[in-house]
């Protein structure tokens, strides 16, 4: 539940601090008092769009902070988001914890949003609110005519939530399925072409079998080979110098090496230059043996150039049509084969897809009858309940029908089913039954938005409701009505309502009154909680604005009296959620 509302330099109000209660909290005050800024306040904390125009004159920003208190439930609701975001959460006891969340909006229109003592992008206060707060106003008044909410009340009514996520995942796997077969059967002619010129390819290149790195080596052999005739004559003189120099080049160098062998007997660091020249004899023996090998193989062999030509022409034409480098022809080889692979292997994964297409098809159909069935049935439970509910709000002639067509084509299906839900409503004798919406006044349809929160009120995934004006276009004995449901609903959940009723204003648990004052120049307003002597005169006020009326008075008592002896009747019933 929420606990604590903070709002500073928003409309009228300067600053105020509203500590709301468990049940039902009601907010009244005079018209412009500034009562629909406790609503601003809480939209801002619900990520609404930030508006400028919320800001005080002469306040440099609009705020609001809110404390909520989390039973088990909530938190577990709320722990994806916080995990994903790295929010605080103040751990009170094992069956209570705190959130504390804070909007700002600057006069320039700046703003920013903080949970848990970050800061945090405005749609984060969304989605941890959605899970805490059920806000009803006129805008959520048209959004129960949406034909998916109405499915989705439906739904949450009769604890659907489960079977529909069975039929939502049976009806994925039915649609990747079907979408991967209608690709590979659509792709399946190209497919084959595309193989059968990559085939083509393949053989060309399979028939020369190149290597990478082949044709840089046969550029360096066929330049050696085309130039054998000066390789072999700079090679022999090589060789004759070498052949007559070696030999007493080698004796020399051996000579040497004794006497360094016995220096270094004498000197150790002499062993380095002993090492050098070791190595010059080996080098200049290794170099002859070399230079002999090579200039006795460096005559011209015509055949050979023209076999090492015939080869680079060879890899010349698979680098025209797949290179332009032999790198890219392998590369080009390599994809090509893979294509050609899936190719072979299509008719595989066809017959596959094909066998599996079949049982996929029943299972969604099964499954979507079985959720058609299970919200047929939950359709009629609910439009008698909310028929009874709209009888006990003075709609006595009003009844409600809940009609469940599914889809006879199962491409028309959806993840949320095969069923279009429809609420209508007739709300008097002599009218025809319509869509809710299209035959409702706005009371009516605030009178049917409460009668559904009410028979909803066990199975709601939020703890906390905000009403604002689900009282319009009403009065009298249909007052004392709303307030009766109201009342229940706080049995359940925390509860929270704007309102301009004295019969509502009675039921609550807590009274809050938004109070208007001017100093002549300034005018701004302060939130105040009422009981005893207080709150009777805030229902005077209520009930026929004069102030200190006698007769006031004892209605007001009376209306009191009437709200306590039938919240009395009702058994108190308070959820984890709200203690």
């Amino acid at each position: 539940m929420i606990a604590e509302l903070r709002i500073r330099g928003i409309g009228v109000i300067d600053e105020a601090v509203i500590e709301f209660a468990p049940g039902l909290t009601v907010v009244t005050g005079e018209t412009g008092a500034g009562k629909t800024m406790v609503l601003t306040g809480l939209a801002l904390l619900r990520g609404a769009k930030a508006d400028a125009g919320a800001v005080r004159v002469g306040a440099g920003q609009a705020q609001a902070d809110g404390i909520w208190q989390l039973a088990p439930a909530a938190l577990a609701a709320l722990a994806g988001v916080i995990e994903e975001t790295g929010i605080e959460i103040d751990v009170v006891s094992s069956e209570q914890a705190e959130l504390v969340l804070g909007r700002s909006v600057a006069a320039e229109g700046r703003s920013r949003a903080f949970a848990g003592g970050r800061v945090v992008p405005a749609a984060v206060l969304e989605r941890l609110t959605d899970a805490l707060l059920a806000v009803h106003g006129q805008s959520d008044q048209v959004r129960l005519t949406d034909a998916r909410r109405q499915r989705d009340l439906l739904d949450r009514f009769a604890g659907l939530g489960a079977q529909r996520d069975a039929y939502a995942a049976s009806f994925q796997d039915w649609r990747a399925i079907a979408g991967e077969l209608t690709a590979l059967t659509s792709a399946r002619q190209e497919s084959d072409r595309e193989a059968a010129l990559l085939r083509l390819g393949l053989a060309e290149i399979d028939e020369v079998q190149p290597v990478a790195g082949e044709d840089d080596d046969l550029k360096r052999r066929a330049s050696a080979l085309a130039n054998s005739t000066d390789l072999a004559e700079l090679l022999g003189r090589a060789h004759e110098l070498v052949s007559e120099s070696a030999d007493s080049a080698l004796v020399a160098l051996g000579g040497a090496l004794r006497d360094l062998d016995r220096a270094s007997a004498l000197d150790p660091s002499l062993q380095g230059t002993r090492d050098l020249l070791a190595a010059a004899a080996e080098a200049v023996q290794a170099a002859s043996l070399e230079i002999a090998a090579r200039a006795g193989g460096a005559d011209a062999d015509p055949g050979q150039l023209e076999e090492v030509e015939l080869r680079r022409q060879l890899l010349a034409q698979l680098k025209r049509k797949f290179g332009p480098t032999l790198d890219d022809v392998l590369a080009w080889q390599s994809q090509a084969q893979r294509t050609v692979e899936l190719a072979d292997t299509a008719d595989d994964r066809l017959a596959d897809l094909q066998a599996r297409i079949g049982p996929a098809r029943e299972a969604v159909v099964a499954a979507a009858s079985a959720l058609s069935a299970a919200r047929g049935e939950a359709a009629v439970r609910l439009a008698a309940q909310i028929t009874d509910e709209l009888r006990q709000l003075a709609m006595a002639d009003a009844y409600v029908e809940i009609g469940v067509e599914q889809a006879a084509d199962i491409a028309e299906y959806t993840a949320d089913g095969a069923d279009t839900v429809a609420f209508q409503l007739c709300p008097h004798p002599g009218a025809p039954l319509r869509p809710v919406g299209q035959g409702a006044s706005g009371g009516e349809l605030s009178r049917v938005m409460l009668a559904v929160e009410v028979c909803l009120a066990d199975a709601s995934p939020v703890p906390t409701f905000v009403f604002d004006e689900v009282d319009a276009g009403i009065g009298g004995k249909v007052a004392v009505e709303v307030g009766t449901r109201l009342s229940r609903l706080a049995q359940q959940s925390q509860v929270i309502v704007v309102t301009h009723l004295p019969q509502v204003a009675a039921f609550a648990d807590r009274h809050v009154v938004v109070r208007k004052q001017t100093d002549g120049s300034v005018t701004s307003s302060n939130v105040v909680a009422v009981q005893g002597d207080e709150r009777v005169a805030e229902l005077v006020r209520m009930l026929s604005g004069l102030e200190g009326s006698a007769s006031g008075a004892e209605h007001a008592a009376e209306l009191l009296a009437a709200a306590e002896a039938v919240r009395g009747r009702a058994t108190p019933k308070r959820t984890r959620r709200q203690r």
